[in-house]
C-alpha cells in the first residue's frame, strides 16, 4: 500500500488486526493468527476509488431498490491464475498485496453502497405528487469482501476450527465497527457459494454489507416477532427453537450451545437454521464457549449439507442480526443456510409463483431433508 503504513489495532481475542490502504485508497484489514505476520504494500497503479449508487423507493411494496450500474464491470469468473483474491505474486498483483494471509477484509472495488465523497441531495419528496412517487437517495453505506483463506481451492467446510474462529472474529469486529458509521441501519454478513448462486469469484470468500436501511426481510421478521410478543409476552424465535427441539423431527445437530434444524415451513430444498441455544441480538454477544463450539459445529453442518446429494453444493449462508438502532430486544441471532440443490443434478429455480408472487413451493419435505442431513457423512 504505497504511502500507507500498516498499523496493528485491537481485534477480538485470538487474532491480531492490522489496518492498511490499497493503492486507490480503499481500506484493507488483515486478521492474523500470529502476531509477527508481515504484509506488503500495494504496488499497483490505481486511480482513486470513486463509485456511487442511488436508492429508489418502490412505493407499491414500500422497499428501497439500489441502482449500482458500475457493478456491471466487476470481474467475472476469472481463471485461478488471474484470481483477484489470491495472494499477490511478482507476476500477478491482486487485491491482497501480501504473499500469504489468514483472513482478509477489504472494501469492495465494486460496491452496492459506498461512503459519499461529498454531501448529496437526500432526495426527500416535495409537494409535487410525481416527486413523492419518485423518491431517491444516495446509496450511502459500505460493502466489504472477506476472504476466508489464501488457498483458492478450499471451501468453508474444509477450514479447521482455528480458522473458523478467525473468520468469526472478523465478522464480530466488522459488525461492531460498521454500526458506528453514519446512516448504517443494519450489518449483514453472508457467503454465496457456487456459480449457481451467482458468484463471480470462486475463491472462498464472503461479503459484509452495511445497509442504510433495515432490509425488507428483517422488517417483516420483526413485525411478526412484535405481534407475537404483544400477544404472548414471549419471544417468537426462542419459542420456535424450543418447539423444534421438543418435536425433534427436523433437528440436524444439537450441541451444548448451538442447535441446527430444518424449519417447519422451509422454502428451499435444503434449508437449515443454526441458532445459539440462548437468545442474543448480535454476533458480539457470543461467549467464548459459544464461539468455540460454532467453530466446529458449523463446518460439520456444511459437510452434511454437501454430502446430502453427493454433488457440489451451491448455498447462501446469511447471518441474521439485530438492526443498529431499532427493536434490539426482539431479534434472535441465527445463521440461515439455504441451497437450491433439490436432487442430484437438479436445481430449484425461482419460477412464476416465487419470483412474481413471493409464494414459495418446496419440492422436498422438510422432515425428509432433515433425515438426509442427519444421515449424511460429516
Amino acid at each position: 500500500m504505497t504511502g500507507h503504513a500498516i498499523r496493528t489495532t485491537q481485534a477480538p481475542a485470538g487474532s491480531t488486526k492490522k489496518r492498511g490502504r490499497l493503492a486507490d485508497g480503499r481500506e484493507i484489514l488483515y486478521f492474523d493468527e500470529c502476531d509477527h505476520a508481515v504484509h506488503a504494500d500495494d504496488k499497483r497503479s490505481l486511480d482513486s476509488a470513486s463509485t456511487s449508487s442511488v436508492m429508489r423507493r418502490d412505493n407499491v411494496l414500500g422497499e428501497w431498490v439500489t441502482i449500482a450500474s458500475h457493478r456491471q464491470d466487476r470481474t467475472h469468473l476469472p481463471i485461478e491464475a488471474e484470481c483477484p483474491l489470491c495472494p499477490s505474486t511478482p507476476d500477478h498483483q491482486t487485491e491482497i498485496p501480501s504473499a500469504d494471509y489468514d483472513v482478509v477484509v477489504f472494501e469492495n472495488r465494486f460496491p452496492a453502497f459506498s461512503t459519499p465523497s461529498a454531501p448529496t441531495d437526500g432526495g426527500s419528496p416535495s409537494e409535487e405528487s410525481s416527486e413523492r412517487l419518485f423518491e431517491h437517495r444516495p446509496g450511502s453505506g459500505r460493502c466489504e469482501v472477506i476472504c476466508f483463506t489464501s488457498q483458492h481451492s478450499l471451501s468453508f467446510s474444509q477450514l479447521p476450527p482455528s480458522r473458523v474462529q478467525t473468520v468469526l472474529n472478523a465478522w464480530i469486529d466488522r459488525s461492531v465497527e460498521l454500526t458506528t458509521l453514519p446512516n448504517v441501519e443494519q450489518v449483514f454478513c453472508f457467503e454465496n457459494r457456487g456459480e449457481e448462486t451467482g458468484v463471480t469469484l470462486s475463491h472462498p470468500h464472503g461479503q459484509i454489507y452495511a445497509y442504510p436501511f433495515v432490509t425488507p426481510r428483517t422488517q417483516r421478521m420483526l413485525e411478526n416477532a412484535r405481534g407475537y410478543q404483544r400477544t404472548t409476552s414471549r419471544n417468537l424465535f426462542a419459542d420456535l427453537l424450543e418447539a423444534e427441539i421438543e418435536c425433534g423431527d427436523r433437528i440436524v445437530i444439537r450441541g451444548r450451545h448451538w442447535t441446527a434444524f430444518v424449519p417447519f415451513a422451509a422454502r428451499w430444498p435444503l434449508e437449515v437454521h443454526l441458532y445459539p441455544n440462548r437468545q442474543m441480538a448480535v454476533l458480539s454477544d457470543l461467549s467464548a464457549d459459544e464461539q468455540e463450539e460454532f467453530s466446529s459445529i458449523y463446518p460439520a453442518l456444511l459437510r452434511r449439507m454437501e454430502g446430502a446429494f453427493g454433488f457440489p453444493l451451491p448455498y447462501i449462508a446469511a447471518w441474521h442480526q439485530a438492526p443498529t438502532h431499532v427493536d434490539r430486544e426482539l431479534p434472535y441471532l441465527h445463521l440461515q443456510i439455504t441451497s437450491i440443490r433439490r436432487a442430484p443434478g437438479k436445481l430449484k429455480y425461482l419460477a412464476g409463483s416465487e419470483a412474481a408472487m413471493g409464494a414459495f413451493i418446496n419440492d422436498v419435505l422438510p422432515e425428509e431433508a432433515a433425515r438426509l442431513l442427519r444421515e449424511a457423512r460429516a
